[in-house]
């Protein structure tokens, strides 16, 4: 009698059953850090374990520089620095290494053996490079880590505290969260996406409705959707105050890591069970739902995009909840033969989704070249102006501007300027506004 999310952390803690509340220490199979925290929990680690300690496991280690790369920041490249350092002390080989943007070969100093290229946006990082397995715990400096939820793995986000013991260690002290239950049922239509769903389930519960809680996604609805979907899903559970978001594992999910160098035998599927005990359920018909907005300055501030009159200055598509390729295909959708009246930024989240601008066309175009026509400013692979940034940053509101954004936090000062007003939205709805100038519902094209 158990939900997805306790079979997982019970499987964790080598237990035949957990229950919501309970603590116990569970084995972490991922731990992940970046270059705003990493250096923070590297200085713990050191302080707590000896300056000359080894990490729990050199393979489990993955530390990914994403949130400040292409800037001339000095602060942000002596935080990066800090990271290449304990990597080759630790012989870390899953770091991807902003040295590498433009620069054949391995550079010097470095064994081929552990070092990898920039990829991008960590949690899309993640997903690509086969970090993301059914069935295991991974941990991450990051609130978004429970985008990983979206392989039927627990994945959630720690403080540098956690995440130092977790490095010297392998383990966690973890509470069973209860869990909540979002069913999607029907058939999307064209004018909805993934970010619909989320900002309906956020709306629903607030943005505390599910503190310390799992939420799970399910339904034919969910079913439907791709792994990178399905990713947007889990990825804002943690907007909802949830402990981390969880879909069950399917063939589609298989099919996505074994294609990504997963071997199936690492996989462990877990489902919850038919009587299993839920907070609260919740369920949702996808062909009575409408392209959504979460308005200034909460991503549970629900509203419906037709029912919005708001003029924008801005409109950005990027992030890990929004810049991979299938939220580019959308927007190029809507894009295609247009032009944008206000300021337009695409920004891919990894290197993959970059060159998949080129090779994805629709008809004879490319979708980078859709966008260039359509007079957008293409970004360089990164988490850019989600997280504001330093002061050079692509995207970044340097003034009290109002956008339209298929990020994932519309908090003050989120994307820069602390005065700025942020409207969350899907890809679809970010380039049908900035056609217009104002936030419309995609319909409406």
């Amino acid at each position: 009698m158990m939900t997805i999310t306790e079979k997982v952390l019970a499987n964790a803690a080598g237990r035949q059953s957990v229950t919501p509340g309970e603590n116990v220490w569970v084995k972490v199979d991922v731990l992940m850090t970046h270059d705003v925290c990493g250096p923070g929990t590297i200085g713990i680690f050191k302080k707590e374990f000896g300056e000359n300690a080894k990490v729990f496991d050199a393979d489990k280690v993955v530390i990914i520089p994403d949130h400040y790369i292409f800037t001339a920041d000095e602060k942000s490249h002596r935080n990066i620095e800090i990271l290449r350092q304990f990597v080759k002390e630790q012989g870390i080989r899953h770091f991807y290494d902003p040295d590498f943007v433009n620069k054949p070969g391995i550079p010097d100093g470095y064994d081929k053996n552990s070092a990898t290229p920039y990829s991008g946006v960590c949690h899309s990082t993640l997903a690509e490079k086969g970090h993301c397995v059914p069935g295991q715990v991974m941990i991450g400096t990051d609130s978004h880590t429970c985008t990983g939820g979206a392989f039927g793995m627990f994945s959630t986000g720690v403080g540098n505290t956690e995440a130092a013991f977790v490095l010297g260690t392998g383990k966690l002290w973890l509470k069973v969260p209860p869990s909540l239950l979002f069913t999607f049922d029907g058939e999307m239509p064209d004018y909805l996406m993934a970010k619909d769903l989320i900002l309906t389930a956020i709306g629903e519960v607030g943005a505390d409705g599910a503190t310390y809680c799992a939420m799970e996604f399910n339904g034919s609805a969910v079913k439907s959707l791709n792994i990178e979907e399905r990713m947007t899903i889990c990825n804002m559970a943690i907007e909802a105050g949830g402990k981390n978001g969880i879909i069950q594992a399917d063939e589609k999910t298989v099919e996505y890591d074994v294609k990504r160098g997963v071997d199936k035998s690492a996989m462990t599927f877990f489902a919850s069970d038919a009587d299993a005990k839920y907070v609260s359920k919740h369920q949702f018909d996808v062909s009575k739902l409408e392209p959504t907005v979460a308005c200034p300055h909460s991503p549970g501030n629900r509203a419906l995009a037709r029912k919005l009159d708001q003029k924008i200055d801005r409109a950005y598509i990027g992030s890990c909840t929004g810049g991979k390729i299938v939220d580019f295909q959308y927007a190029a959708r809507i894009l295609n033969g247009r032009k944008v009246v206000v300021d337009t930024f695409i920004v891919p989240a990894t290197k993959e989704v970059d060159l998949a601008l080129d090779s994805e066309k629709i008809g004879s175009k490319s979708l980078r070249q859709i966008f260039a026509d359509a007079g957008c400013r293409i970004g360089p692979p990164s988490c850019a102006a989600c997280l504001g940034g330093p002061v050079d940053t692509f995207g970044r509101m340097n003034e009290p501007l109002t956008c339209i954004s298929s990020t994932n936090r519309n908090f003050p000062g989120r994307m820069g300027h602390p005065n700025s007003q942020v409207f969350l939205a899907s890809p679809l709805t970010v380039a049908a506004s900035a056609l217009k100038g104002k936030i419309i519902d995609p319909r409406d094209i």
